[in-house]
């Protein structure tokens, strides 16, 4: 029997043993998907640090950027802060001095009232000379004429551009006609005469004439064989070229011109020189005056300023103006061009005023003028009419007579 148990014995202890070995193995196995889980939860967020962390690096380097600007700028302002606080401080000292050297220069009331009296002499003085000035254009220069109508046109030539100048040197003796093509430029055309500017294949050529310095605008005159024009790239300077060697003669600066085209429907002209019976003339609008049109009579060899005279006539919707024995006549029209009128003039003897003068209409030609001169020998206006080179005749009265000119 013993023989028997051993044997049992040995199987159930194997048995067991199994039994242990088994449960063993499926604790191992859980315990190990266990750790895997916890692994892979842990390197998940190891990850999700990473990506935050470098988030926050991104976000740091860009806000550390951000205030370098912002500390660059702050330098930058910090600058000019010291710099205009060394302008002030600069200034206040040199307005202490001013103050302190006024105070040490107030003259007395017995120099106040002296200088008073000598400033009322001098002003007394150049009002005078105003009035004689005035009184000696009028005497040395007895001229009647006024504008009755313009009577007639003639289309001459078409050349150039749509903006342009064309006119003939009234002066005595001489019939050149002289074409100038543009708004800006440095060349200008000289013809012979009226005949050989209309000729198709020009007899002589024309001359080229070079300049010293463009001009500007359409606003130029030929007189005594000198061009006169406003110097391009300056606000109001007049130029004397004589046209046998193209040298500058002589020059002057236009008080209180050069801020407002002289004429709206031109913009590009800024001073419009004219010449008629009593010599040399210059044109402009004046903003101070609510852009009302200002003459200035200009002598013509040293172009000193003679006189100015403010006119009622407004630069607004005008093309052009000219002159006719010290009256000026200014052209109105419409920005999409139209016929052309007269509704504004003034004259310098107080002869003739604008409103008992009726508008004048210039012959149907339904377009826009870009400069119109006066030829007091001629009596008849040369105008650039889309670049159209026009000549109108005009008629005058004097007297209350009207002449056929």
């Amino acid at each position: 029997m013993s023989g028997r148990v051993v044997p049992a014995l040995l199987l159930t202890l194997c048995l067991t043993v199994t039994s242990v070995q088994s449960q063993g193995s499926s604790q191992d196995a859980f315990i190990i998907q266990y750790l895997e889980r916890r692994l892979a939860q842990m390197e998940e967020r190891l990850n999700q640090c990473e990506q935050n962390t470098v988030s926050a690096t991104q976000k740091t380097y860009d806000l550390s950027s951000e205030m370098r600007g912002y500390m660059g700028t702050i330098n930058v302002l910090r600058s000019e802060v010291r710099s205009q606080v060394d302008s002030v401080t600069v200034r206040v000292e040199r307005v202490e001095r001013e103050l302190e050297y006024l105070e040490n220069k107030i003259p007395t009331q017995s120099d106040i009232e002296m200088e008073e009296a000598l400033l009322e002499q001098q002003i007394k003085a150049a009002e005078l000379d105003q009035l004689k000035k005035k009184a000696k254009i009028k005497v040395e220069n007895d001229c009647s004429t006024a504008l009755s109508q313009i009577k007639s046109l003639k289309i001459v030539k078409k050349a150039g551009d749509t903006y342009g100048s064309w006119f003939k040197d009234p002066s005595e003796g001489s019939a050149k006609v002289y074409l100038l093509s543009g708004i800006r430029n440095i060349t200008l055309l000289e013809y012979v005469s009226l005949q050989s500017f209309t000729e198709r294949i020009t007899t002589p050529p024309a001359k080229v004439v070079q300049l010293p310095f463009p001009w500007q605008g359409t606003g130029h005159v030929a007189y005594n064989g000198f061009l006169y024009y406003h110097k391009a790239d300056t606000p109001n300077q007049i130029l004397k070229v004589d046209l046998l060697n193209g040298t500058v003669v002589d020059g002057t600066l236009i008080p209180g011109a050069g801020r407002l085209p002289v004429y709206s429907l031109n913009p590009n002209t800024y001073l419009d020189l004219a010449v008629d019976e009593l010599g040399l003339w210059v044109i402009h609008a004046d903003p101070e005056y609510g852009g009302n049109l200002v003459i200035a009579k200009l002598d013509k060899g040293t172009l000193a300023l003679e006189y100015t005279w403010d006119t009622q006539c407004k630069s607004h919707d005008a093309e052009g103006a000219f002159l006719i024995c010290g009256t000026l006549y200014v052209v109105y029209n419409t920005h999409y061009g139209g016929r052309s009128t007269i509704q504004c003039l003034y004259d310098i003897h107080d002869s003739i005023h604008s409103d008992e003068s009726p508008v004048m209409f210039f012959p149907k030609r339904y377009t826009s003028h870009s400069s119109i001169h006066y030829h007091p020998r001629d009596k008849q206006l040369y105008a650039w009419d889309d670049g159209y080179q026009t000549i109108y005749k005009v008629e005058t009265r004097s007297n209350d007579q009207v002449t056929a000119e």
